[in-house]
């Protein structure tokens, strides 16, 4: 688990894909893999989902791909039997969390109070969701609520763009970010792939700039 916590850290970005159509995960896969951050957080949102994850994993094994959106534990089970290797939810949902922890799964539940990072201190999680992030007020409230819990690193996900993520990536208390500007929706739709691959590649640079 810790070995995933680390190239989670290391990518500094994670994708974070809606997939409308199960023929686009291969070509997706292939420009973030040529892109230089061969990883994404396959959100639950649509019904190509499952089996995309599947597709990625299988065609490019050297690829971190996580499940988002899981708001049930019959889909952790689901996305971890198609080759997910994390699980991240909107909000902190303790039925999931446990059932992850028990399981040995990577989670990331989704926090934006106190009571929330309380919650998942508690159950010895080291790093956690911050979403939506510029909605409830971005770095600074990540800055003001670590230092309450010092042990706990933040994944903002939520308004991250290439503008603002490395404000984000220079505090210390920030692990990574989730962003999709690299793999918009309407980019995948019209099967622009080199696109995203240049853009990609910009985010890759923009993480190198501050770590």
């Amino acid at each position: 688990m810790n070995a995933i916590l680390e190239q989670l850290s290391k990518f500094g970005v994670v994708p974070v894909v809606v997939l409308n159509e199960v023929k686009d995960a291969e070509p997706l896969a292939k420009a973030l893999c040529e892109g230089g951050l061969p990883c994404a957080e396959v959100t639950f949102r649509t019904a190509a989902a499952e089996e995309s994850i599947r597709t990625m994993t299988e065609k490019f094994p050297e690829m971190l791909v996580g499940a988002g959106t899981v708001l049930t534990t019959e889909q952790v089970d689901r996305a971890v039997a198609a080759g997910a290797k994390f699980i991240v939810s909107p909000g902190f949902d303790p039925e999931i969390v446990d059932y992850c922890l028990n399981k040995d799964i990577l989670v990331l539940p989704g926090c934006v109070t106190p009571s929330e990072v309380a919650q998942g201190v508690k159950r010895g999680l080291k790093v956690l969701k911050f979403f939506p992030a510029e909605q409830y007020g971005g770095v600074s409230t990540i800055k003001a609520m670590a230092a309450a819990y010092v042990g706990i690193k933040f994944m903002p996900t939520g308004g991250i763009n290439p503008k603002n993520v490395k404000d984000y990536l220079t505090c210390d208390k920030i692990f990574a970010c989730g962003g999709s500007w690299m793999v918009k929706g309407d980019l995948i739709a019209a099967g622009e792939f080199d696109k995203i691959k240049t853009l990609t590649e910009e985010a890759v640079a923009l993480v190198k700039e501050v770590r």
